[in-house]
């Protein structure tokens, strides 16, 4: 730029600062003030309070119609041979994700106090009908599947061990919740959980399902590693996990030639593609038949008797076959995104309980649902575990979306989704299935759980009461009688009306830090929160035992007036 000077008249050089002139260029460029922009949007779009709420519910419905979907592709032709309809299977499968829906809607009305507190009847359920499966002329599936895993109850087939892997998360959570990771002694939480694992993990094996005895035991492991067990613990766990399938391995079983199968399909070869590699074989070329886009909906051909369950085990070889790489990899995607939304749940929970329990749900139908992909890719040896809210399955869906309502009823109860409701009213959907308004109350406070309150300092403790009992008197003597009268010049205005402090803030109620919490005593709150109406009033009871000093008006300095100090009366 160039400008004259009213003196010679001759042009004179202006430039302008070196931090404008990177924004000028940046922004002309079209490099770093896109991406600037974008990143800022990100940043907002991930902060609203419903952002892990939404993601939630928006992910297991695509997912479980997707599933209702697929279904109806790759059950026709048995639907026709075991029933003469080519809509039985596809009909069933869509009552069953109905149900689910119901009981996710039922898990999602039900408060956190009440999950916690029939945890234990849960549990009693889950280990009463594993025992039950056992009893000869109960339970079912030795012939057709190799394992007596289900309990038939009419038209329905009930598998317990799908109820007890949520109910161990669920109990597990509750019961570990606010203690330490110690093994002092076998009445000790922990010690009572790894109990209490182990004989529901030895019940399942009785059953001669392994493959679902390997998920338990995995969502078990999620659950220490989250609570704060020692690493070196979770290895050993693992060590023994391993040697018992070595065992396996070398037991010359139906389940040793899985492993057979998978290490030569990890080589490159097959030595039986007619008999115990037929299954695995038969998915291979499934997914290679698909490309990359597919060969459309409904024209598979491995369903067509070539593919040994295709609408259930092996269902994402199908997918994979119609829709390709594209519609594997969106697939997987969600799954991956599904893991990542609830993670970020457990992590914003500022309950532990709640966080506990958003984790190892998660953990469970992710971690699932990645091996049954890995088996039919070749990545793993074949489990026989099914892909969860897609394969075809009686009790496998509707647990499942009751899971996932209970961890969608835990991305509800954020801090920042409370102090959303509360500010601005709960959104138009939450009115309309009657769900009712999130609260903490009712779950236990730091003190009940184990926590340590957090100490204060000798300073903090001479400029801001802790009970009622040590607040001075009013006096006409002012501030400088009575120093702790400093905290309430300080104060800012009084909040406007239906204001909702941020969940980010401490309150005068105590809580966690950091978090807006539910619990009494001022537990790391870090003193009295100035924007809280009843605190900032100076009312004479506030919800935290702590109680701001009276006398001097908002806005204008008490009157200094000279003479001697006297010390502030304390009352007993």
């Amino acid at each position: 730029m160039t400008a004259r000077t009213p003196a010679s008249g001759q042009p004179q050089s202006r430039s302008l600062p070196e931090s404008q002139l990177r924004t000028k260029n940046t922004q002309g460029s079209g490099g770093g003030g896109f991406w600037d922009a974008l990143s800022a949007r990100r940043k907002d779009i991930f902060a609203r309070p419903y952002f892990d709420y939404f993601n939630i519910l928006i992910v297991v419905f695509m997912l479980a119609a997707f599933g209702v979907v697929m279904v109806t592709s790759a059950s026709m032709s048995w639907s026709v041979t075991e029933n003469g309809s080519v809509w039985a299977f596809p009909v069933r499968q869509a009552v069953l994700v109905c149900l689910g829906l119901v009981a996710m809607w039922m898990a999602m009305r039900m408060r956190p106090q009440t999950v916690r507190k029939l945890s234990w009847a849960l549990l009693i359920v889950s280990i009463v009908l594993l025992i039950a499966v056992l009893i000869p002329g109960v339970g079912t599936g030795m012939e057709e599947k190799g394992s007596q895993s289900w309990i038939v109850v009419g038209p329905l087939r009930l598998q317990p061990s799908e109820i007890a892997r949520v109910a161990i998360a669920v109990w597990g959570s509750s019961h570990l919740a606010g203690h330490k990771p110690e093994f002092k002694s076998w009445k000790s939480p922990f010690s009572s959980f790894c109990l209490v694992a182990l004989t529901m993990t030895l019940l399942i094996l009785a059953e001669a399902d392994v493959g679902m005895a390997l998920t338990f035991l995995m969502v078990v492991i999620f659950l220490l590693f989250f609570a704060g067990i020692n690493v070196r613990i979770i290895g050993l766990i693992a060590g023994c996990i391993t040697v018992g399938l070595a065992s396996l391995i070398f037991s010359g079983s139906f389940r040793s030639h899985r492993f057979s199968v998978y290490f030569d399909a990890l080589f490159g070869h097959f030595e039986d593609t007619k008999d115990t590699a037929f299954q695995s074989y038969q998915g291979f070329l499934s997914l290679a038949d698909g490309h990359l886009t597919g060969v459309g909906i409904g024209q598979s051909r491995a369903k067509w008797f070539y593919l040994p369950e295709a609408k259930n085990d092996f269902i994402f070889a199908v997918i994979g076959e119609e829709l390709g790489l594209v519609g594997g990899a969106i697939v997987i995607a969600l799954f991956a995104w599904l893991g990542y939304v609830g993670f970020r749940v457990a992590m914003r929970s500022e309950n532990q309980f709640l966080g506990l329990l958003a984790a190892t749900l998660t953990s469970g139908i992710v971690v699932q649902a990645f091996v049954n992909m890995g088996y039919v890719i070749g990545l793993l040896p074949v489990t026989g575990i099914q892909l969860p809210l897609i394969s075809y399955g009686g009790t496998s869906a509707v647990i499942t979306l009751a899971a996932m309502g209970l961890l969608a009823n835990c991305a509800r109860h954020e801090p920042e989704a409370i102090s959303a409701m509360q500010a601005y009213g709960r959104p138009a959907f939450e009115t309309l299935l009657l769900l009712p308004e999130p609260t903490l109350e009712g779950l236990e406070s730091p003190a009940k759980v184990g926590l340590r309150p957090r100490q204060r300092s000798n300073e903090e403790a001479h400029a801001r009461p802790s009970t009622a009992r040590d607040v001075p008197p009013a006096s006409p003597r002012g501030a400088d009688a009575y120093p702790e009268r400093e905290v309430r010049r300080s104060l800012p205005d009084r909040p406007r009306a239906g204001y909702a402090p941020r969940a980010s803030q401490p309150r005068a109620h105590g809580g966690y830090r950091g978090g807006q919490g539910s619990s009494r005593g001022g537990y790391d709150s870090g003193g009295v929160d100035p924007r809280d109406s009843r605190g900032a009033r100076g009312l004479g009871r506030s919800t935290g035992g702590e109680q701001l000093p009276r006398g001097g008006q908002r806005g204008r300095p008490p009157l200094r007036k000279k003479g001697p100090r006297r010390r502030p009366h304390r009352p007993f």
